[in-house]
């Protein structure tokens, strides 16, 4: 039998059985961070580089463009050299561009990874990417990662362009979507975006953070393909010993601890 591919990604169908390093559930339950390849934990806020290995997997091919508009750490970029893709990388904070930089190996630097500081919701940012794809001869990202801050669950900054300052719900989701949109305009056609988003509590009350970001993500014009929920438990800093007293105040408060996040999958 002859090679059966998709046209977003390099898994031969017709060899499916030996594709078991491949999640098809809607469960991760990940153990641990990957700390191989380039990848440590170094920064707050950092989605695991499992994460990034399997929609990469599943979504693109070798030599695609990733558009990661929240850049962060640059978790993405070093999964990107590893798996043999391109990226273009976007963070608001240029010190943070200039600390990712530090990571990547200089010779795929400013070629097959670029890295922009700018706002992601900014449409003069949307403009940039563009040219940095001309630049790289192409026209759109075939993937798209979206891994913005939680609101205000953690300041990564004080600038007021930052998301995680967002004075209200409301106002961080206009925002949010306005990044979404200029994400929607620069992924190529029939190509997945990956939404990477957890809910918060404030004032005694659940916000869905995350179904409320999905609804922004319809609104711009991308469809759902799949929810998948991930476990944060040995993941996420601050709770360490100070566990035993988050269950107290669940119990307390009559509200539960969050132990999961969601990597949701849209298709433009």
């Amino acid at each position: 039998m002859g090679a059966k591919t998709l046209p977003y990604s390099d898994i031969d169908l017709s060899r499916w059985r030996e594709y078991g390093h491949i999640w098809t559930d809607s469960l991760w339950l990940i153990e641990a961070r990957d700390r191989t390849g380039g990848h440590r934990l170094d920064y707050h806020g950092n989605f695991v580089p499992q994460i990034a290995t399997q929609t990469f997997l599943r979504y693109t091919k070798e030599d695609d463009i990733v558009l990661d508009l929240f850049l962060g750490s640059g978790t993405t970029a070093v999964e990107a050299v590893r798996l043999r893709r391109r990226l273009v990388g976007v963070e608001l904070k240029a010190d943070l561009v200039e600390y990712v930089r530090g990571k990547i190996p200089p010779a795929l630097l400013d070629d097959r990874i670029r890295l922009l500081a700018g706002d992601a919701t900014d449409a003069a940012t949307a403009a940039r990417v563009r040219e940095t794809l001309a630049a790289m001869g192409a026209e759109h990202v075939q993937l798209l990662v979206l891994h913005p801050p939680y609101h205000s669950i953690i300041r990564f900054s004080d600038d007021p362009a930052d998301l995680s300052n967002a004075p209200d719900v409301e106002t961080f989701l206009d925002r949010f979507e306005a990044a979404a949109r200029n994400g929607y305009g620069l992924l190529e056609p029939g190509r997945f975006a990956v939404l990477v988003i957890g809910d918060i509590y404030t004032g005694g009350e659940l916000v869905p953070l995350g179904f409320y970001c999905l609804a922004r993500m319809q609104a711009v014009g991308f469809r759902l393909k799949g929810i998948v929920v991930k476990n944060i438990a040995g993941n996420e800093r601050g709770k360490g010993k100070a566990a035993s007293l988050w269950r107290y105040r669940a119990l307390a408060g009559g509200y539960f601890v969050f132990k999961h996040e969601y990597v949701m999958i849209f298709v433009a």
